[in-house]
């Protein structure tokens, strides 16, 4: 990891960062096509063929039947299923803040909605001669049914159920499809536990790409859904892409990442703690520090030395800031708001005398986490807002994870017969100059008709 002057000697780093957000090679999305189009073709058969070729699971069944559920949520730990209980009522206190409602606004002759209940009133008949008549609203309705995809096997998440599936209940999604890959039957008990604490009873034993399209397409055993969630490797990734239009998706989750913002007034362990706890998720995460001290870069350096030596995942974290690590220098603060909103990072910390003052200034970021304590791990598990954000610099035009996204709307309009002819001649104008005769011509057929 170095120390990198910007901006003179950062342009190639940035670039790198660029380059590893663009997402899989040609090898992958080539693999990933035939056996998309393998399960659309073949359904169950291709799905239980590639879960034997990738997981070694030999199964005739997909779906895992309730009772396996209970018996391996039974065999998780009391006290982590209490701190999952604890994360879970946080995180569903969040997203209720999230909920949208139905709405309407009206001229005169009709009266306000209730969840898409809309009527004219009789005074509003009675004024129909000199009033303008309309309804416009807008009618918000869940999406009804939603595929959740969890990493499975040695790399399993009970974290993730909980962020994807509590979303969509909040939105009142009737069926919450899971799927969470077994290798070897590997079953981890904690995400089955999470799955018992949710209430899920659809989950199927399956992942990697062939899971993406069983959702996608449907099989015998598994109805399609409308829309798919959840992280995943990049053949995962790269299904998700491949499959959007036949149903949404969330987003294309790329490698996680920290931006850490400090100045000389930030504790350097705390710092080094923060890069490394991004570092150790894989050789693609990315860890970075920009500040306007190189005594606190120095500081920073030295601690992750001496703290990356006591990691269990020593070698992943070593490649991981090697490789997509550094520590920025800048002018000042200010520059380094400016180059955090060029980055648009996942995970922006700000550890600055007085961070709540840099707010305003920050335009980028999935998840921004103000002052000394308040370490990025707190978001992953407990705080409450989701962690599945937007990574790769997508943040310049993405949310996180929330209520939303598992939402539909419908806009909604109601003219009187004197609305529609206070109105018609504006659009026949319009038509007219666009070229489209038939435009106009539903208005005039009914201006003509008493």
């Amino acid at each position: 990891m170095k120390i990198l002057k910007h901006p003179n000697e950062t342009r190639e780093f940035l670039s790198l960062l660029r380059k590893r957000a663009s997402g899989g090679t040609r090898e992958v999305e080539a693999a990933v096509k035939k056996i998309l189009s393998d399960v659309r073709e073949k359904g169950d058969e291709a799905v239980l063929r590639y879960t034997e070729k990738f997981d070694s699971l030999k199964v005739k069944d997909i779906r895992v039947p309730h009772a396996e559920i209970t018996k391996h949520a039974n065999k998780a730990d009391r006290k982590i299923v209490r701190a999952l209980e604890k994360a879970a009522k946080r995180i569903r206190s969040f997203h209720e803040m999230q909920r949208e409602g139905s709405w309407a606004v009206t001229e005169p002759g009709y009266e306000e909605c209730d969840a898409g209940k809309f009527r004219e009133t009789a005074a509003g008949r009675q004024r129909r001669r000199t009033s303008l008549h309309a309804l416009l609203g807008q009618i918000v309705r869940p999406l009804e049914r939603v595929g959740v995809y969890v990493p499975g096997g040695k790399a399993s998440y009970p974290s993730t159920a909980l962020m994807n599936v509590i979303p969509a209940q909040v939105a009142g999604v009737e069926e919450i499809v899971l799927c969470v890959p077994t290798p070897n039957n590997e079953v981890n008990p904690y995400v089955m536990a999470a799955v018992k604490m949710l209430g899920l009873r659809e989950v199927y034993r399956i992942g990697g790409a062939q899971a993406v399209g069983a959702m996608a397409y449907g099989t015998r055993s598994l109805k399609k859904v409308d829309k798919i969630v959840g992280p995943g490797n990049i053949y995962v990734a790269t299904a998700k892409r491949l499959v959007f239009g036949e149903v949404g998706i969330d987003m294309i989750a790329g490698p996680s990442e920290v931006l850490i913002i400090a100045d000389k007034a930030a504790a350097p362990a705390f710092i080094a703690a923060d890069l490394l706890s991004q570092a150790e998720h894989d050789e693609l995460a990315s860890s970075i520090l920009i500040t306007n001290s190189r005594t606190l870069a120095e500081k920073v350096l030295a601690e992750l030395k001496s703290r990356l030596a006591q990691l269990k995942r020593k070698a992943i974290a070593e490649r991981s800031l090697q490789n997509y690590g550094a520590l920025l220098l800048t002018r000042d603060i200010r520059a380094a708001v400016r180059l955090a909103n060029e980055i648009a990072p996942e995970h922006l910390e700000l550890m600055t005398g007085n961070p709540f003052e840099l707010l305003p200034g920050i335009r980028n970021a999935g998840a921004i986490f103000v002052g000394p304590w308040t370490p990025e791990p707190l978001g992953d598990y407990v705080a409450g807002p989701n962690h599945t954000l937007p990574t790769g610099g997508t943040a310049r035009f993405s949310s996180p994870l929330g209520v939303y996204d598992f939402v539909k709307r419908s806009s909604l309009l109601s003219f009187s017969e004197e609305g529609f002819r206070r109105l018609a001649k504006t659009v026949i104008t319009l038509s007219e100059i666009e070229g489209l005769t038939a435009h106009g011509n539903t208005m005039r057929v009914r201006l003509h008709k008493r």
